[in-house]
């Protein structure tokens, strides 16, 4: 069997309130709560699918401002590895109500209130990611070194 990891984009967008960014989407059957996330396409520049991932999942155009890491997580679901670059992103406008198939809404959210969602959350990650920005995680988005761009 080859082992084959999904490179994948997660965007922390926070508002001027202190609400994050999250996509109510169906995955597996079940309606889940994520940031703005998903695959890197074929030939595409890492901070390209930040911000395509994120105009096809809420609509709003974002400008990435800072890396805050690669995260590893082995979903149990399917035994799948995901690499996650998360980034952090500034909310720009919104430009568009249609949504990608599979995305039910998006919503500006709370913390406490994304804390309280549980195993609703789509991965641990998608706290994980959360809390590293609220603690301060932040690095220049050159560290991330992508011969796409």
């Amino acid at each position: 069997m080859t082992w084959t990891p999904h490179a994948t984009v997660a965007v922390i967008v926070e508002d001027e309130a202190g609400r994050f960014l999250m996509v109510e989407e169906v995955s597996g059957g079940r309606v889940v709560f994520n940031q703005p996330a998903g695959h890197v396409e074929e030939n595409e520049a890492i901070l390209d699918a930040v911000r395509r991932e994120t105009l096809e999942e809420t609509g709003w155009q974002v400008e990435p401002c800072h890396f805050l890491g690669v995260y590893t997580y082995k979903a149990p679901a399917n035994g799948v590895t995901y690499y996650r670059f998360c980034y952090a992103a500034k909310a720009l406008r919104r430009v568009s109500s249609t949504l990608d198939d599979g995305i039910v809404a998006a919503h500006w959210m709370a913390l406490d209130d994304i804390r309280s969602l549980g195993d609703r959350l789509r991965s641990p990650m998608v706290l994980r990611c959360i809390e590293d920005y609220r603690n301060g995680r932040r690095y220049p988005l050159d560290v991330v070194v992508d011969t796409q761009a």
